[in-house]
């Protein structure tokens, strides 16, 4: 029993070494899916920037040619022009002599004919040796050499990238540096003081201030950060980690953090949609309602303010259309990301299941992991990556929509499909309102949906797009979207 026993023990932390490589494999599964997004969009945009270079070159080629085109209608004209007039007056001169020689009284001939004979020989030498020759040739003496540049697009490849240098060691907390404030923290860290090895950056994560799970909130090379807008009286476990091409080092040593007992909140009202020009408020987190995340150095944060076509605060986007209401921080969010159990298997999801797109030409579905039956909620979608000109869908679906057709085929689901060009709404294979106005890379569209007035209203860029789109709406609703390979999305929740 006792050798039975001890073998067992072996046998044992083997099988605990296989789960954990087991665990390892199938992290390296979600990250190679991440990994592809993003090295497929990273050379979409290598060849888009090419295409854009071509279409500068070609323009200006063309504009060489029309230059060219131009000289010579001008030169033509000119000439024709020249022409024309010397010719009209050869022509009178030769009607004048004709009548001349019909004249009957000689003594009257005799003294015109001298200087008529004159300035017939004058005119006919003007119509001397190269008069009658065109100046410029109907050919473009041009001819682009395509063909150097033809053999480096066929040579276009991929470089295989070695990896020379080792992974970092942990970063190191300041524990002198790190302080709170109120309901800020401030964060600063190290490389350990005989590290050699290059860091390109570092990762630093937060809990949500009640033991759950860590978040990054900022990636970047500086290595202090100010955390604002935590929880009052809460207790937060922060931890950091570096990283260089060769990968990601553990994590520093983890330091808990303690905010003041202050809880005054406040009240602001803000009207919807939000007019262009709003001040700039607070993101939130998905972990908490009142959590905004500002590093005091240049880097990406998780949580960072947005531009102008992606901002959106909780309190400007918590209004219907037409209304005014006062609105509390302290009121409920409900925060939401992409769901994979419910998705269609050929959507791929990357950066915690906020960002989705599709390895397939056909449209598929995916849903948000929160559904809502009551209240006024408003996310937004920011298109990540557009090629193509294909018809993202996007809108409200019940749980078992069909996933794999366009949002809004069946009558499952409520949803605003758009090229860059224009939109339409649809609803069990029905399309109505067609509207002017599309999306590019870059553009936001926000769906708001209203289960108190039981509507469904879109917009594109905070601009609402088209009218009311859908009205007695009732029951459990997801968000949803549907896309191809050509595009991937973003959700912004809360």
């Amino acid at each position: 029993q006792s050798q039975l026993s001890q073998a067992l023990n072996g046998l044992s932390d083997r099988a605990k070494e296989a789960k954990e490589f087991l665990v390892q494999l199938r992290n390296m599964v979600q990250q190679i899916q991440e990994n592809s997004v993003e090295f497929e969009a990273c050379l979409v945009a290598q060849c888009d920037a090419l295409i854009d270079a071509l279409n500068r070159r070609k323009a200006q080629l063309l504009s060489r040619v029309n230059k060219e085109h131009e000289h010579k209608l001008k030169v033509v004209r000119d000439q024709i022009s020249h022409c024309t007039v010397k010719l009209r007056q050869t022509t009178g001169l030769m009607e004048y002599c004709l009548e001349v020689i019909k004249e009957n009284d000689p003594s009257g001939f005799l003294q015109i004919s001298d200087a008529l004979i004159r300035r017939v020989h004058l005119t006919e030498e003007q119509w001397g040796k190269g008069t009658l020759t065109p100046r410029m040739t109907t050919d473009f003496d041009l001819n682009l050499d395509n063909a150097p540049l033809l053999q480096s697009i066929h040579q276009l490849d991929f470089v295989q990238m070695k990896v020379s240098s080792p992974v970092p060691a942990p970063p190191i907390l300041q524990l002198e540096e790190c302080c709170t404030h109120n309901n800020s923290a401030t964060l600063s860290w190290k490389q350990p003081p005989l590290s050699t090895v290059q860091v390109e950056g570092y990762i630093l994560e937060l809990d949500d201030g009640n033991g759950g799970q860590f978040r990054e909130v900022y990636v970047g090379k500086e290595t202090m950060c100010t955390v604002d807008g935590l929880h009052f009286n809460s207790t937060y476990s922060a931890r950091v980690k570096a990283f260089n091409k060769s990968g990601v080092s553990p994590y520093s040593k983890t330091l808990v953090l303690q905010t003041s007992e202050d809880t005054q909140s406040e009240e602001q009202t803000l009207p919807f949609p939000v007019p262009l020009e709003r001040s700039q408020l607070r993101r939130m987190s998905p972990f908490s309602s009142t959590l905004n995340l500002q590093p005091s150095f240049s880097g990406r944060s998780y949580f960072e303010l947005r531009s102008s076509a992606h901002q959106l605060s909780l309190h400007s986007s918590l209004q219907s259309l037409n209304s005014a209401v006062d609105i509390k921080k302290m009121v409920a969010v409900a925060w939401f990301s992409f769901d994979p159990a419910s998705a269609h298997a050929d959507i791929i999801f990357s950066n915690d299941n906020l960002t989705v797109t599709c390895n397939s030409y056909d449209d598929r579905v995916v849903l948000g992991k929160t559904g809502f039956s009551k209240g006024l909620h408003y996310w937004e979608l920011s298109i990540d990556r557009y090629d193509n000109h294909p018809d993202p869908a996007f809108g409200v679906a019940r749980i078992d929509v069909l996933k794999d057709a366009m949002l809004g085929k069946d009558d499952k689901a409520w949803a605003m499909y758009v090229d860059n060009n224009r939109s339409w709404f649809m609803h069990n294979n029905s399309h109505t309102n067609r509207t002017e106005g599309g999306i590019t890379k870059g553009a936001t569209v926000g769906v708001l949906l209203d289960l108190t007035r039981r509507t469904l209203t879109f917009s594109i860029n905070e601009d609402q797009q088209g009218p009311v789109a859908f009205e007695n709406l009732e029951g459990l609703f997801f968000p949803a979207v549907s896309l191809n390979r050509n595009v991937q999305v973003r959700a912004w929740s809360g």
